[in-house]
C-alpha cells in the first residue's frame, strides 16, 4: 500500500476552519472526492502530472512489443493496446468519513506507474529475466493541482458561507 499525504497550508487552514464549525465533515469530503477524482481521470487522460508535466512518452521497445505481437498501438502512455489495461484508469476511487477523505486506487500496478521502477527492481523471473524487463519511468497521477488547491479553497469556502448562515 502507498500513502500519499498531502501538506498544503492553504487547504489545510480552510477545511480547519471548516470542520470547526461542522461535526461531520462527510458532505464537504464527498463533494471534494468527486472533485478530486474527475480531476485525476482528466490528468491520467491527459498525461500530465497534478503539476502540469507531461509525462514520459511511451519508450520504443515498447511500442515495437506491440507492433511484434500485431497489436494496436495507443500512443499515450499508460494507455495499452487493449481493454485489458484500462482497469487502471477506471479503478480511481474517493473514500468520505466523519474527518478525512481518501483517494487513490487499489491496483497494484498503480505505485509503479506512478512513481516507476528501476529495470529488476523486483527481482526476476524463473528464467532469469529480469522484473520490469526494463526501466519505467514515473508517470505521476495522484495529486493536488493548482486548479485542485483553487477548487477546493472556494468549495471550502461556500460551506462555510452556508454554515455561517445556519
Amino acid at each position: 500500500m502507498v500513502d500519499v499525504k498531502f501538506n498544503d497550508a492553504e487547504v489545510e487552514a480552510a477545511l480547519s476552519e471548516l470542520s470547526a464549525r461542522l461535526s461531520d465533515m462527510t458532505p464537504v469530503f464527498e463533494v471534494l472526492g468527486d472533485l478530486l477524482e474527475d480531476s485525476t481521470e482528466k490528468r491520467f487522460d491527459e498525461g500530465v502530472s497534478p503539476e502540469g508535466i507531461p509525462w514520459a512518452p511511451k519508450s520504443q521497445a515498447t511500442i515495437d512489443n506491440y507492433i511484434r505481437q500485431g497489436l494496436s498501438v495507443d500512443p499515450r502512455p499508460l494507455h495499452g493496446p487493449n481493454l485489458d489495461t484500462l482497469p487502471l484508469r477506471r479503478s480511481f476511487f474517493h473514500d468520505a468519513g466523519r474527518d478525512q477523505l481518501v483517494i487513490g486506487t487499489n491496483k497494484i500496478q498503480a505505485a509503479v506507474m506512478h512513481f516507476g521502477a528501476a529495470k529488476g527492481a523486483f527481482g526476476t523471473t524463473s528464467r532469469g529475466s529480469p522484473i520490469p524487463w526494463g526501466r519505467i519511468p514515473a508517470r505521476p497521477f495522484v495529486g493536488i493541482s493548482s486548479s485542485d488547491r483553487a477548487a477546493i479553497v472556494a468549495t471550502v469556502e461556500e460551506w462555510l458561507e452556508e454554515a455561517a448562515e445556519d
